[in-house]
């Protein structure tokens, strides 16, 4: 055990004194982790780059946080469609009310599921796209959900400040 906690200390160090430039995984992930993954280690480490990885990973795997993660959407292993569609679900006519002026705090809590950094500007876009999102009152939940993934992925002014827009 001594062994396993100065390898992490090393490396830990030596991660602190590596560039901090991200590392191609966590630039394309979108995620707040790096390559090891979600769970204790993303919290603790989130997407530092370098052999810091390996010592997240191996909190991860002590802990089994990452595996109870996944299953309960916890320890940084939000998906965020199942979060947005349950949120879509428990505010739809607050939701399609707010979208329809292009402003509100059910469109921020959207915005923060998807990692947004920019509450207007996905105001304005989902405003914008109002009949694409809502064509029917009675649209399901899992349409109007991808409408407005889509039109946060597509939109050029707000795509880069969306972090989990699949």
């Amino acid at each position: 055990m001594k062994r396993v906690l100065v390898l992490g200390a090393l490396l830990a160090a030596s991660s602190f004194a590596a560039e901090k430039k991200k590392a191609l995984v966590d630039q394309i992930s979108g995620q707040n982790y790096g390559m090891a993954g979600c769970g204790l280690g993303s919290i603790v480490f989130a997407d530092k780059p370098g052999m810091i990885q390996v010592v997240a990973a191996t909190l991860n795997g002590v802990w089994g946080s990452q595996t109870f993660g996944i299953t309960s959407g916890t320890s940084n292993c939000v998906n965020s469609d199942k979060a947005a569609s349950l949120f879509i679900d428990a505010n739809r006519v607050a939701l399609a009310g707010e979208i329809s002026k292009g402003a509100g705090e059910t469109i921020s809590g959207l915005a923060s599921i998807y990692g947004c950094s920019d509450d207007n500007h996905v105001g304005a876009a989902l405003k914008k796209n109002y009949n694409l999102i809502f064509p029917q009152a009675s649209t399901e939940t899992e349409v109007v959900r991808d409408s407005i993934r889509n039109i946060l992925k597509n939109d050029q002014v707000i795509a880069g400040s969306c972090k989990r827009v699949g």
